[in-house]
């Protein structure tokens, strides 16, 4: 397995760039109607949900503030599963693969974990915050 472990940078910024780049897709569909039947009304709590999505999930996608956009991220996640769809009802709605809400429960703890562990390479923030270096010679 240690093959793989020379591969754990780049695949952790493939899992930071493609969650980015998904979750971006959930809130374009809600901010501009793309393959949506009706758009939620601007300024509902959808809305903003989408705008969130949107604006963090491109934020992710390119390593941009990426802590605080990921940390927003997963709490919009927690609060669309406990609101949408536990509803805090007991007996089989309890369970994700029943209340439909498996996809916000992945999203809040892999946007958790970004949150923790950071940019990481291939990132706006990596290239923003890396010291300049003087000239050689």
């Amino acid at each position: 397995m240690k093959l793989l472990q020379e591969y754990e940078e780049h695949a952790y910024a493939l899992l930071r760039m493609v969650t980015g780049l998904m979750f971006s897709f959930h809130g374009a569909q809600k901010i501009f109607g793309i393959l949506t039947e009706l758009p939620p009304p601007i300024g509902s709590q959808l809305w903003l949900g989408g705008l969130i999505e949107l604006v963090a999930g491109v934020a992710v996608l390119v390593g941009l503030q990426t802590r605080l956009a990921a940390f927003l991220c997963s709490g919009e996640m927690a609060v669309a599963y406990f609101q949408f769809h536990w509803k805090f009802q007991f007996g089989a709605e309890f369970f994700p693969a029943i209340n439909k809400g498996e996809l916000a429960v992945l999203y809040c703890f892999v946007f958790l974990f970004i949150a923790c562990r950071g940019s990481g390479k291939w990132s706006l923030d990596d290239l923003l915050l890396k010291p300049l270096k003087p000239p050689a010679g």
